[in-house]
């Protein structure tokens, strides 16, 4: 009789006779460098490999950026100078606080590697699930880790976040936060993620205690069911306590949506304006939903509006802003113009493309056959002393900390060259989800549309083609534009 446990473990059975057939994983190959001291010499090497390699893509990209002061020929149609020269600047300060934040975050990384951080924190967290009467388990001691863990990251990255923010988005026009908004916006953020990230991790390590030899292949259905279950969650529960949601006002945009949608059988149930102006004047479109339950948002952001004056939330008129600017003058602020109904229609032509070209669902497979493999070869190191006691552990083998470490370290080179194979899929998703745009009969919208949407955001237009091939999983501007010209 077919039982699901019966049928999971056969799956797993057979997915291990496959793994251990090849002597790398049976460990024949490596085992003479498996060391303590050669597992943490590699984990070091590769952290420092990922950011001296990152650090040079960024440089090459800021040479580029700082040898482009004019418009090239090639990029005359689609910007004009005033345009390209603060894109140009605001592309300059990002890339400079990318250096710095970069080098931080790995001296950072490389401390709590050499003096044994992890060890110690887990070991200050069991300490105080003793004072709580619960020394030994482990449960308790891993959400201890995790909460304590999450709230020092945000703490030493809050004078960063702070700095972007306030700084450097305020000096391009784009922050729109308040300090008092600001921090309640990432006090909340910050609950919302433990509520969430905590029965999720305590149920992955019990599973792995429970599981016996194929905990993995029962892992993964795991997280299979949360993926699922959170895409209701969110978009129902957590995206409305972090963002105010309104539907799209009756009018010819809504009616235009709707007409587009039932056009390929979209399955739209709702359609919503999201209050983004309120963290920045960035602009986005995107869906979201399972089933027959997808959902349209488009930042408020995106809607054209006048020059002359701002929203109606507060904000002020052309000849407040005058007199401020004199005020003021070392402040500018960069301004919008947004998109007109023709051109939000064909953003979201673009969009629906994804949708109907499937790629929303072979990138989940995709991720969910990677998870796959990687609890498999999890499930292999995971016991192994050696993983642990390199990293300072020496008298446990904590499940949390084998989980992160091996994934966050060891599975570093695999983790780098998928991260690249997702990226060169998403761009040809990109290309081909504009195509789909072009066969809708938007391309000449959808084309204006960009053309904004990059001046909007100051998107500096010029790019190291190794940079680029390497961080971008949207093509640049250009590459699109004659991409949908050659057939519109």
């Amino acid at each position: 009789m077919f039982t699901l446990p019966a049928f999971l473990a056969q799956c797993g059975k057979a997915a291990m006779d496959v793994v251990t057939s090849v002597p790398l994983f049976v460990g024949y190959t490596i085992q003479p460098y498996w060391t303590e001291r050669n597992i943490f010499a590699f984990a070091l090497f590769m952290s420092w490999l990922t950011y001296v390699w990152e650090t040079y893509l960024s440089y090459r990209q800021y040479k580029m950026c700082k040898a482009t002061p004019r418009v090239p020929p090639e990029l005359t149609a689609i910007t004009d100078q005033e345009t390209f020269s603060k894109a140009r600047l605001y592309q300059l300060d990002k890339m400079k606080f990318g250096f710095y934040s970069g080098i931080w975050n790995e001296l950072e990384t490389t401390v709590v590697l050499l003096f044994g951080g992890f060890a110690f924190f887990w070991h200050f967290c069991e300490g105080l699930a003793a004072k709580v009467g619960a020394p030994d388990h482990e449960l308790v001691v891993t959400s201890l880790f995790i909460f304590g863990g999450s709230l020092l990251s945000t703490l030493l990255d809050l004078p960063w976040t702070i700095y972007y923010t306030f700084v450097l988005e305020e000096r391009h026009g784009f922050n729109k936060q308040t300090p008092g908004f600001f921090a309640k916006d990432r006090v909340k953020k910050f609950f919302l993620m433990q509520v969430v990230i905590l029965p999720i991790a305590c149920g992955i390590v019990q599973i792995i205690k429970m599981g016996g030899d194929y905990f993995f292949i029962y892992l993964w259905f795991f997280t299979l069911i949360v993926s699922i279950l959170m895409s209701f969650i969110y978009s129902d529960i957590i995206a409305p306590l972090l963002d105010k949601f309104t539907p799209l006002p009756e009018g010819e945009l809504k009616t235009r949506i709707e007409e587009l949608a039932a056009s390929i059988s979209f399955p739209l149930k709702k359609l919503l304006v999201v209050e983004g102006s309120k963290r920045s004047s960035h602009s986005n479109a995107y869906f979201f939903g399972l089933f027959k339950e997808k959902k349209i948002v488009l930042f408020d952001t995106l809607f054209e509006k006048d020059e002359a004056t701002e929203n109606e939330n507060g904000d002020i008129t052309s000849e407040e802003e005058a007199s401020k600017s004199k005020a003021e003058p070392a402040k500018k602020q960069h301004k919008k113009t947004g998109c007109n109904n023709d051109e939000i229609l064909g953003v979201l032509a673009h969009e629906l493309g994804h949708w109907k070209l499937s790629h929303v669902i072979k990138n989940f497979i995709i991720g969910q056959v990677h998870l796959f493999f990687c609890f498999m070869i999890f499930s292999l190191l995971y016991k192994d002393d050696r993983a642990y006691r390199a990293f300072g552990f020496y008298d446990s083998k904590p499940i949390f900390i084998g989980l992160m470490l091996i994934f966050m370290y060891i599975f570093s080179p695999y983790n780098t060259l998928v991260d690249f194979l997702m990226t060169v899929l998403s761009r040809r998703f990109e290309f081909q989800a504009d195509a789909f745009a072009r066969h809708m009969h938007h391309a000449s919208f959808l084309r204006s549309a960009l053309i904004k949407l990059n001046r909007d955001n100051l998107s500096f237009p010029v790019y190291d083609w190794l940079y680029s091939s390497w961080h971008h999983s949207h093509p640049p501007v250009l590459e699109r534009i004659r991409a949908l010209g050659k057939i519109d």
